[in-house]
């Protein structure tokens, strides 16, 4: 009724200043615990010397940023300036012949970091959907995309299929899984398009264009086949003030890298979750803002990685997926994707084709069932991802049940008696209580179900947030620590070998789907055992 009335600017101020406030005293929290905790035992591992200069540790326990940003950032940035090169020049020369290059750029950037059998191997999927798309059957078409898609996700065809990777670069085991699941959703797409469309009659090399394309290719987003397939065709042409748009976007995302850089030497929002005694000593505030800020940041991460490949996107004259809504802005399940990408993809073949208009209990129940099942596909089977599709699918039903119980005679007639700016306020009540189950369920898969049980213990049932800081005995020698209480588990399939690995992978909302794990360098193992890197939810490479 009042969602889009405007509360009094002195009302709306009080809020927000309520809300800066309380992030302000949990973040005081959370900066003690990191200064208490940043030479503890428990911490070695993850929390590495950064600024000398100024004494302060940075917590490394992301093993995917640092990946990114260090170990193979020259790589990437070679890769990418060269396609931003060699595009301009073909736009330039023969903007008629600009989708090849873009292919032709990407196939030899594949041949030369996974090698020729890979490439091989992704053209047998590719030859395969096409063939498929050549029937007109759409079921068929889904079924095979996803029958690929799971050859990627399962022994003993996952197995079978990672020995084309041929080389040494220490990034191949990454990339394999990045790659061919993105290369099985960009088949599909272009299959049921082809579908969809038979008079257009698309070809096997309309596909490898659209597949090839390499700021997409590893890392994604995805831009289904129809929207791809227009924007690279026509004419290359900017609108004005694109480019300063662009420069813009760039410059966001290296102040944000910046930033990210400086949190991680103050705030170990990453590794704290990994002790589990040591969390449970944080007082209640600082407990909640450690969920929270563990969410905000997983929302950056994605602002920053899809917005570098989407900065090139732009250059190349498309309109990549919009970046990801912030998760403080959330209140609502059905919005709570970090990759729209994959999101759109999802929606527009599995969740809108079954569920409609969204506005029936039962086709709105299989929709979202439907959904959820490919996104436990996408990510790779294994009990953390089940408890995650079936809280998330819950909560996106739940919204819809008490929308319509909304609607019925009584409280709509209660609600109708209210002002629309009451009406706003008793919404957002609602909506606060929404947006901490958002929290909640995607927090048992951002760190670990015991880090959330311990969360959900003590903001919901006990409340008893000690808040004991926790310091070190003065004149100890050097390598001795008090208070240590070692909590990581380790996995059976590891035992020997890695340690320090609890079990769980992690995902993300219908969109940007990921894995990871409660350990201090924030590698899971996946179903198989394997260590995987959660973006592209894939085994990690041996020199990562």
């Amino acid at each position: 009724m009042g969602i889009k009335t405007a509360l009094p600017a002195a009302e709306l101020g009080l809020y927000s200043l309520v809300l800066s406030g309380s992030l302000a005293y949990a973040g005081r929290g959370l900066l003690e615990a990191s200064q208490d905790g940043a030479h503890r035992k428990a911490f070695r591992e993850s929390v590495r010397p950064g600024w000398e200069y100024l004494g302060r540790k940075m917590d490394v326990a992301d093993f995917e940023w640092v990946m990114w940003f260090t170990n193979f950032r020259n790589i990437i940035v070679f890769a990418l300036s060269g396609h931003v090169l060699f595009a301009k020049l073909c736009t330039m020369v023969a903007p008629q012949l600009r989708s090849w290059m873009y292919a032709v750029y990407g196939v030899l950037a594949v041949v030369g970091t996974m090698g020729p059998w890979y490439l091989l191997l992704l053209l047998g999927h590719c030859v395969g959907l096409y063939v498929a798309s050549l029937l007109g059957q759409p079921w068929l078409c889904l079924a095979l995309g996803l029958a690929s898609l799971a050859s990627f996700k399962m022994d003993p065809l996952i197995s079978w299929q990672s020995g084309f990777v041929t080389g040494t670069f220490d990034l191949q085991d990454v990339l394999f899984h990045g790659g061919s699941g993105f290369t099985v959703l960009r088949c599909t797409s272009f299959a049921l398009e082809s579908c969809a469309h038979p008079d257009r009659r698309y070809s096997l090399a309309d596909l490898l264009k659209y597949n090839f394309y390499l700021p997409f290719f590893f890392f994604g987003p995805i831009m289904t086949f129809d929207r791809f397939h227009a924007q690279v065709s026509q004419e290359p042409v900017r609108p004005e003030g694109e480019l300063w748009r662009i420069q813009a976007q760039a410059g966001l995302s290296a102040a944000a890298i910046v930033a990210v850089d400086i949190f991680f030497h103050f705030f170990y929002i990453l590794t704290i979750p990994s002790d589990l005694k040591f969390a449970s000593r944080l007082p209640d505030s600082a407990l909640a803002g450690l969920a929270y800020s563990n969410l905000v940041y997983d929302w950056v991460k994605a602002a920053v990685l899809f917005g570098v490949v989407n900065t090139v996107a732009r250059l190349d004259h498309l309109d990549p997926p919009q970046p990801p809504k912030c998760i403080t802005a959330l209140y609502v399940f059905g919005e709570t994707h970090f990759d729209r990408g994959i999101n759109d993809w999802l929606c527009k073949y599995v969740y809108d084709h079954i569920g409609g208009d969204h506005s029936a209990v039962i086709p709105e129940l299989a929709a979202s069932v439907a959904t959820f099942v490919v996104t436990t596909l996408w990510l790779g089977p294994c009990d953390i991802v089940y408890l995650w599709s079936v809280l998330n699918c819950f909560g996106l039903n739940f919204e819809l049940w008490v929308q319509k119980l909304a609607e019925c005679g009584p409280l709509a007639q209660i609600e109708a008696r209210l002002s629309e700016q009451m009406s706003r306020r008793v919404r957002a009540l609602c909506g606060a209580v929404n947006f901490w189950a958002i929290i909640m369920y995607n927090l048992v898969s951002l760190n670990s179900l015991e880090f959330t049980e311990l969360v959900a213990r003590r903001l919901i049932l006990t409340g008893k947030g000690q808040g004991e800081r926790i310091r070190h005995v003065p004149n100890l020698t050097r390598g001795q620590e008090p208070l240590v209480y070692p909590t990581r588990t380790q996995h059976p399939s590891t035992q020997g070998t890695q340690q320090g690995f609890g079990i769980g992978c992690r995902v993300s909302w219908m969109g940007g789907f990921r894995g990871r794990g409660s350990s201090s360098n924030r590698l899971p193992p996946d179903h198989t055992g394997h260590l995987v890197c959660y973006l592209l939810w894939c085994p990690a490479g041996k020199g990562a």
